[in-house]
């Protein structure tokens, strides 16, 4: 042992603990102990600063590597890079500050100061206020997302583009829009559900009620418990109870209320599906209504071709060179695989006789190229299509195309689409919707977006419950629980 602590102990502590253990340490040492000692805990002591400087001071030294959020994971490494003290070094950091409650944010910007006055340049993609007025230099893409973006709007230092008159960033930045504080809370429908004796990771064997029919935040500072609360413990014990999942809810006493839901969602930012044969019309159930009306046209009549000819993943009317994939995936040893489009049918996915089937001038592969919005013109007549349309459009996925493969939507999108199929289905008001920090990558205007999709989803009685540390989503919350007072053992409360 040193200092009546052994390594199991010492690594078993949080990072603030284990600092302030090394810097006691030095002042016990004798003369020969110091001597010998003096480099090594110098090395120690600098390091844990380091952790503690990028908001992981809460974290234990032993915690294993795949429990951390992207966000700690990120800021591990950057910790790293600072120790490293190197110099004329391009570092680029997509969205570091995710996951992290503003307090800690200015001892992030701190260490990305830190950075650039060692003499490198620092890239960072952010949607993050503070760390955009802290930035030296700003450029802002758009207008807007997809194929309506793709140029740059306007570049300077944060005083020019809060002026710039073109610039949805310094819109919201400056003030001239804003998210509006809502006139009155709900009142909810008088029903709560009651987390008693909570106990898994850091939780001090807290009660906490959450009332239903509103829309209730968690907030606090980053590992203060409140995915522990909200995922291990509420989410998997009403998922087992209610759906019939095969969880481990943490540890907790009981929870009181469950009668007066019927089912829980998680509405996370995963993909809707791993491979590329999965889009969001296939998601959304927009496909098999297309599929069922290119079926009905008189030429798939004449020639006998049933729904089942439209779809890309049977036999029939798919092009089997692909297997109506529209991409062949080469294997490189070593590397990830490439995907190469389809020499036969050129990324279209079906075969020459499927697409001489046309509705408007369109085959069925136009449909699938087609984005949200154009679609919504060429099915007008469809009521069933137009629906599931219009959702996509509302919750701001206007630009992306019906057949986007599931793999090049991004976390954000992902969640968007899943949020219009909630939306889609007929409210019970009987149910809870769980989101982890659901404004991560989006742009002040996309936020804006989603709390109004999220109060839809209340307004036809069905509760929401919501992590998060963005301002905006925090103000109109009807209901906010607070965990704290810090991060790790600190925290918890």
């Amino acid at each position: 042992t040193v200092n009546d602590a052994n390594i199991i102990d010492i690594t078993g502590w949080p990072v603030n603990r284990t600092l302030d253990w090394a810097q006691k340490l030095g002042k016990k040492l004798n003369a020969r102990q110091k001597a010998i000692s003096e480099r090594i805990l110098k090395e120690i002591v600098e390091r844990l600063n380091f952790l503690v400087n990028v908001g992981l001071d809460y974290l234990t030294l032993s915690r294993s590597a795949t429990t951390l959020s992207g966000g700690e994971a990120q800021r591990i490494r950057l910790a790293t890079q600072v120790g490293s003290r190197l110099v004329g070094v391009l570092y680029v950091l997509d969205e570091p500050s995710i996951g992290l409650h503003p307090r800690d944010n200015n001892r992030l910007l701190d260490t990305l100061k830190g950075l650039r006055d060692l003499g490198n340049t620092v890239l960072v993609v952010e949607h993050d206020t503070d760390t955009i007025l802290t930035a030296d230099w700003v450029v802002d893409l758009g207008p807007a997302a997809g194929e309506h973006g793709g140029r740059v709007i306007a570049e300077g230092t944060p005083k020019q583009i809060l002026a710039h008159p073109r610039s949805l960033t310094g819109a919201y930045l400056s003030g001239r829009k804003q998210v509006a504080v809502p006139k009155v809370r709900r009142t909810g429908n008088g029903k709560s559900l009651k987390i008693v004796g909570a106990r898994a990771n850091n939780l001090k064997g807290i009660d906490v009620s959450i009332p239903l029919g509103k829309l209730v935040c968690i907030t606090g500072v980053s590992g203060s418990g409140k995915s522990t609360l909200m995922s291990n413990v509420l989410y998997e014990a009403l998922a087992e109870k209610l759906m019939g999942a095969r969880t481990s809810p943490g540890e907790h006493e009981r929870i009181e209320g469950i009668q007066h839901l019927d089912k829980i969602i998680n509405i996370d930012q995963s993909p809707i599906g791993r491979t590329p044969r999965s889009n969001p019309a296939t998601y959304t159930g927009l496909w098999d209504e297309m599929r069922k009306l290119f079926a009905e046209l008189p030429e798939s009549k004449v020639r006998g071709y049933k729904p089942g000819r439209f779809s890309f993943n049977v036999h029939g009317g798919r092009c089997e060179a692909c297997q109506g994939q529209g991409e062949l995936r080469i294997e490189m040893q070593f590397l990830p695989d490439v995907y190469v489009p389809c020499d036969v049918c050129h990324g279209k996915r079906f075969n020459r006789e499927t697409l001489q089937v046309h509705f408007k001038e369109n085959s069925i592969a136009d449909v699938l190229a087609m984005t949200v919005d154009h679609a919504l013109n060429t099915f007008s007549a469809f009521p069933q299509m137009v629906n599931k349309l219009k959702l996509l459009q509302e919750v701001g996925l206007g630009y992306v195309r019906v057949g986007q493969p599931a793999t090049t939507l991004s976390g954000g999108e992902a969640q968007r689409v899943k949020l219009a199929k909630e939306l889609s289905r007929r409210a019970t008001g009987r149910t809870l919707y769980v989101l982890d920090e659901p404004s991560v990558g989006l742009h002040a205007a996309d936020v804006h977006k989603l709390i109004e999709v999220l109060q839809r989803l209340v307004e036809a009685g069905n509760s929401v419950l919501i992590i998060e540390h963005n301002l905006d989503i925090i103000k109109v919350a009807d209901w906010v629980i607070d965990l704290g007072p810090e991060g790790g053992d600190r925290g918890g409360e």
